[in-house]
């Protein structure tokens, strides 16, 4: 079997199944995709590839590409192309994925030199309709950009590359505020991403700001002669008057392009759904496109199909129907689920211990023995990047042992850290985020507050926040976190400190420059003071306060 080259394209067969025709469709920093064919059932695929960096094999960018794609796998939305296979060839990894037809947004704009304003508008919100999609599984793109979009000839809008940039770093606490090594490209990423390297589901909104203002401007909304010069104005300057370079688009749109591309996260719409709607009244006046979709008469499946689920759940008049069920209680799964501490709440039945304290009498029974046996068989599906088979098999047990044993039995404790963790390396932050939570009370009543294990969910939780973009929520948890800390522990022990340079991050994350930098600073100084000037933590804070994108002046 001949390698997967430019040089050599023509014949290549994976798997005995996959045969590769033709050059690569696209190559890119981290990923190439080759058009293929699928034998066994006669259709065309594209195969996407990774690329190792100076084309040395790299096994964590492996394990990543592995992990990723059983995430990504399980993203199931008509805007997203879907994967049929992945496997390995040569040592590279590789995802087998449904073929997609049409013209790249990057590819109509300059076609077209700019959309009118309802072509924006639409294809933006079928954007978001994605994103909303991706973002309930915790999944963010981090790398939403013109080449990244496709509008096929029926006007539907497929986001591509979600296979190498959609799983948010997990596996350590620290990377959810490290600098550097962030996928994305400078001109359509978000602040906090070229300052802290995080990325949040406010992070993909910036990114689509950018993307609309460039279907309506025809031009980037920051560029420069050099990638420094470009990310600087993304983290301080305000793009050219949109106004100015398109009097016809609507105001209202205007607007929404301004809120998409504010600076800071917690400015910008709270989710995809609101920005959804914001444009959803903008996409309107949908004429042809000549050469790019087909023409009107030609009947289409999906349009026909959207046309019948757009009445699902609506009135005559278009509006939404009731919800409520006939005398008057709320509709299944309408109730919301119980408080938990530092505002992560579960669904009631979702698997949550720490109501459940008291053994039940006509619960499943289970032995200690098979709580290990769930615990080993979770690890070992872990291990395979099988995340979301091994979080449901710990679920099921931590349901029947606590109601067993109890929330606190150790055996128990075990079980659950053991299902925070899993949700956690998966992806599933929002999942996680009320398991830890859960954990920390449970584990304080027995333990009490001081408790390492306390800290540590407490953190965690603050995390799972931090990476679902609430990131008020979890600078208040990290900073009630910080004071405890210092209390147990002393301000000068290396585990608040790391502490307060994870808030300095998170804050300029936020937008918050001058606290941050004031967080950063003192910090900087209590290292120097404390462990002198060759400690590495005052390296680590140097660097990113006199980095590319950090404030200037001595500390």
């Amino acid at each position: 079997m001949s390698p997967v080259n430019a040089s050599d394209p023509h014949g290549t067969m994976l798997e005995g199944r996959y045969e590769l025709s033709r050059m690569p469709l696209a190559r890119g920093g981290m990923g190439e995709v080759w058009e293929g064919h699928d034998t066994r059932l006669d259709r065309e695929v594209a195969v996407k590839f990774i690329r190792f960096p100076d084309s040395e094999h790299d096994p964590e960018m492996v394990r990543r590409f592995v992990r990723e794609s059983r995430i990504t796998a399980r993203l199931r939305h008509p805007g997203v192309p879907a994967i049929f296979d992945a496997g390995s060839h040569d040592g590279r990894p590789y995802l087998v994925m449904q073929r997609v037809h049409g013209i790249s947004v990057a590819d109509l704009v300059a076609e077209q030199e700019r959309l009118e304003p309802g072509w924006a508008a639409a294809i933006a919100a079928q954007v978001c309709s994605v994103l909303t999609a991706a973002h309930g599984a915790s999944l963010v793109h981090r790398d939403l950009k013109p080449t990244n979009l496709m509008l096929e000839p029926d006007g539907a809008v497929k986001v591509l590359d979600f296979g190498l940039a959609v799983a948010l770093e997990g596996s350590d606490v620290s990377r959810i505020t490290r600098s550097g090594e962030t996928p994305g490209t400078p001109a359509y990423m978000a602040p906090e991403q070229l300052m802290t390297g995080a990325s949040t589901p406010r992070s993909d909104l910036y990114s689509l700001g950018c993307v609309l203002y460039e279907m309506l401007a025809g031009s980037r909304a920051f560029s420069g002669s050099t990638p420094y010069a470009v990310m600087s104005k993304q983290v301080s300057e305000a793009p050219p008057s949109l106004a100015r370079l398109r009097p016809d688009v609507p105001a209202g749109l205007r607007r929404v392009v301004g809120t998409l591309l504010e600076k800071a996260p917690e400015d910008r719409p709270a989710s995809a759904e609101d920005a959804y709607r914001a444009l959803l009244d903008h996409a309107v006046d949908l004429g042809p496109i000549p050469g790019v979709l087909h023409p009107p008469p030609l009947p289409s499946s999906v349009r026909m199909q959207a046309a019948v689920l757009d009445r699902v759940f609506t009135d005559d008049h278009g509006g939404p129907r009731g919800e409520r069920q006939e005398g008057g209680g709320p509709a299944p799964g309408s109730g919301r689920g119980s408080a938990s501490p530092d505002g992560a709440g579960h669904e009631p039945g979702a698997g949550s211990a720490s109501d459940t304290g008291v053994p039940s009498a006509t619960a499943e029974a289970i032995a200690r023995p098979d709580i290990a046996e769930a615990r080993e068989r979770a690890a070992e599906l872990a291990a395979s990047s099988r995340h979301r088979h091994a979080a449901d098999v710990l679920q099921a047990a931590v349901h029947t042992a606590t109601a067993n044993f109890g929330a606190a039995d150790s055996d128990v404790v075990n079980l659950r850290m053991d299902w925070a963790n899993v949700l956690f390396e998966g992806g599933d932050f929002r999942g996680a985020a009320p398991v830890f939570a859960d954990l920390a009370v449970d584990l304080a009543r027995r333990d009490g507050p001081d408790d390492p294990l306390v800290f540590r969910c407490r953190l965690h939780n603050a995390t799972c926040r931090a990476l679902m973009g609430e990131t008020d929520e979890a600078l208040e948890t990290l900073r009630r976190l910080l004071a405890d800390e210092e209390r147990v522990y002393g301000p000068d022990d290396q585990r608040p400190l790391e502490l307060r340079r994870q808030i300095g991050l998170l804050e300029r994350g936020a937008g918050r420059h001058e606290r941050a930098e004031h967080t950063l600073r003192s910090l900087a100084e209590d290292v120097r003071r404390t462990y002198g000037p060759d400690h590495p933590l005052l390296a680590q804070v140097r660097s990113l306060l006199h980095g590319p994108l950090g404030e200037s002046g001595d500390d």
